[in-house]
């Protein structure tokens, strides 16, 4: 079954690693259609690689779900990197890390949280929920530090809610376009760094 509704460079999937491609076919996948909807032979027909090459590389759906995840994790770790990268400053930080989420809600995140979608479909205590839990209390202790770095009183209080404007901004920007939300969240939550 070809995948016509699932942007996949198949050129660019030529030049990588087997693990690569079947990272970078299972992130699409996985985000476009729902992970429990992607069987593993949909994979290794986009990856174009063997069963036996998905066993050898992940051992299985689950650590590939895994390492999707941990691939959106690195991805918003990035965004704290990048914007050290620029300055040092809290308060510019937490501008930074603004725009960079409004940018997510507008050009990649087009379908809601990857994290809010896995947590649906794996409802229950696991490897999976274990992961997403890490990534949360990771992005909220990184807010924490930046506000409390930049001076808020509430620092706790002030990551607590960016965290939640970044959930709804991303389930919103699904259900009312991205256009509509990315510049709510990011009017909210300079609101909300200006209390």
């Amino acid at each position: 079954m070809s995948t016509p509704d699932v942007a996949v460079d198949r050129i660019a999937l030529s030049g990588m690693s087997a693990r690569d491609r079947l990272l970078h076919a299972a992130t699409a996948l996985f985000y476009a259609e729902g992970i429990h909807s992607v069987g593993v032979d949909r994979i290794l027909e986009v990856a174009g690689v063997t069963r036996a090459t998905m066993y050898k590389q992940f051992g299985g759906k689950e650590n590939l779900v895994l390492a999707y995840l941990g691939g959106e994790d690195e991805r918003l770790r990035a965004t704290f990197v990048d914007a050290a990268a620029v300055t040092d400053d809290p308060r510019a930080l937490l501008e930074l890390v603004i725009e960079a989420i409004s940018a997510d809600i507008r050009e990649r995140h087009t379908r809601g949280c990857p994290f809010i979608n896995a947590a649906a479909e794996y409802p229950d205590r696991g490897p999976v929920r274990e992961l997403i839990a890490q990534h949360r209390e990771w992005f909220r202790e990184a807010l924490r530090r930046l506000a409390d770095d930049a001076g808020y009183p509430d620092a706790a209080g002030t990551a607590a809610s960016l965290v939640l404007l970044r959930d709804a901004a991303l389930v919103g920007g699904y259900l009312d376009g991205p256009d509509r939300v990315a510049p709510a969240f990011a009017e909210t939550a300079r609101a909300v760094l200006a209390a």
